[in-house]
């Protein structure tokens, strides 16, 4: 187990230049597989489900020359991959997107361990093998393994998903960029991270409309070449550097190159009293006293945040925004519309001294502004809940340890130094 010790009560104060959102790079990577030619990526982030991905490369054959320092990755997979060396990473959802790839060079593929990422409540994948199969693929089940064959390639499909699933998107976008014919997704995801991945499948001479839309449509060509990219600023960790700031009651700048995603976002930290400022490629937080939930005009209801597909509010930040309920004085309604269950964890807020009701599997209320106290929790594996909860223990005076604290790792590279280096007392330590 991997825990964080925080030494809490110390404005974050400074700069701060995020990394690239591993949502876009990890199916990236995935989709490289689909060249032959020589490709290279830039600010790849030095994490530990962009090393599996590398590891499953060099087990293929392909040649792999990353430079973490730099974060410039030169792949080769070239055209005499090892089919042999296809055995899945385990333990990142990120898996279930090299299926398509595998199925353009080898013709098969197995999911042998059904392909996990963080514990969000159900996440199933029926929904990538009805696209397999939409495509032509067959899928079966044997000895406990799900196989899935192309005995003769991919050919086009028109698809609805009963849900904007970002990585069924990309799946289907994945399949369909060498299928024979003209493909089209309906009710496709659109998240920054999605439209960023399209982006890559065109460098690399896809033909693909309808990008940020709601509708993919997607022609085939016969292969795909080499390209250069450069990842662009992920806007959760902007969001989180933010929110670190205001719940600490610092002043933290985050450059931001991607902030016409944030209009919404702005919105929802305005909701706790927070004002946030774009200027010349960078964000501010700022705070006018202590953090307060702005009531509504609409008399008796709660302030609410309710996270859903983009362009709603990411459900993947909704566990920062928790955070800064429990500190902020008022109450508000947090509703996760994406997974089920995913709001479990809040009944550690309590050991904070933090008051939450948890509703129903979708719906928690904060009751904020209560005093808190430096408490020992335990994080599930989850990203942005361990965030989260080292918010709550870094804006509380004394030591506090967030136990299972390593899913930050997948996502953050130098978390703590870059925490430290903004005024933080935190550290990483190894427990039972």
């Amino acid at each position: 187990m991997t825990n964080l010790i925080v030494r809490g009560g110390r404005p974050l104060r400074g700069e701060i230049t995020p990394s690239a959102n591993k949502n876009a790079v990890l199916p990236v990577l995935c989709a490289t597989l689909l060249s032959d030619a020589p490709l290279v990526l830039n600010r790849v982030p030095d994490i530990t489900d962009v090393r599996k991905i590398l590891d499953f490369f060099q087990a293929l054959g392909s040649q792999v020359d990353m430079d973490y320092a730099t974060g410039t990755l030169r792949l080769h997979h070239g055209e005499n991959l090892r089919a042999e060396g296809a055995h899945l990473p385990l333990g990142m959802r990120s898996s279930v997107m090299l299926i398509p790839a595998l199925l353009h060079r080898f013709g098969q593929a197995s999911l042998e361990d059904e392909a996990k990422g963080c514990t969000l409540g159900a996440r199933e994948i029926d929904p990538h093998l009805e696209v397999f199969e939409a495509f032509g693929a067959r899928v079966e089940t044997r000895d406990g393994a799900i196989l899935i064959s192309t005995p003769e390639g991919f050919h086009a499909t028109r698809h609805w998903l009963d849900y904007a699933s970002v990585t069924t998107t990309e799946n289907f976008a994945i399949c369909a960029a060498t299928a024979k014919g003209t493909s089209q997704l309906v009710n496709a995801a659109c998240e920054p991270h999605v439209q960023e991945f399209c982006r890559f499948l065109i460098q690399m001479g896809a033909s693909l409309q309808g990008v940020g839309a709601s509708t993919l449509t997607i022609e085939g060509v016969e292969k795909l070449g080499a390209t250069t990219f450069t990842f662009q600023d992920d806007f959760h960790e902007v969001a989180t550097f933010l929110a670190m700031g205001a719940i600490t009651g610092g002043d933290v700048a985050v450059r931001n190159g991607a902030s016409e995603s944030f209009p919404l976002i702005d919105r929802t930290f305005a909701k706790f009293g927070v004002e946030v400022e774009h200027r010349d490629g960078w964000s501010r937080a700022r705070l006018d006293g202590p953090l307060h939930v702005r009531q509504p005009y609409t008399s008796h209801i709660l302030q609410k945040v309710e996270a859903a597909p983009w362009p709603y509010v990411p459900a993947d930040l909704l566990p920062i925004f928790i955070a800064l309920g429990v500190r902020a004085e008022g109450s508000v309604m947090f509703w996760n519309k994406v997974y089920e269950g995913a709001l479990g964890w809040t009944s550690e807020l309590a050991k904070f001294g933090g008051h939450a009701v948890l509703c129903d599997p979708h719906r928690v209320i904060t009751y904020g502004g209560k005093p808190l106290f430096p408490a020992q929790v335990e994080s599930p594996y989850i990203i942005r809940v361990a965030i989260a909860l080292f918010m709550l223990a870094a804006s509380i005076e004394g030591k506090s340890t967030i136990l299972n604290a390593a899913p930050i790792k997948r996502a953050h590279p130098n978390f703590v130094e870059n925490l430290n280096a903004l005024g933080a007392d935190v550290e990483w330590v190894l427990g039972d």
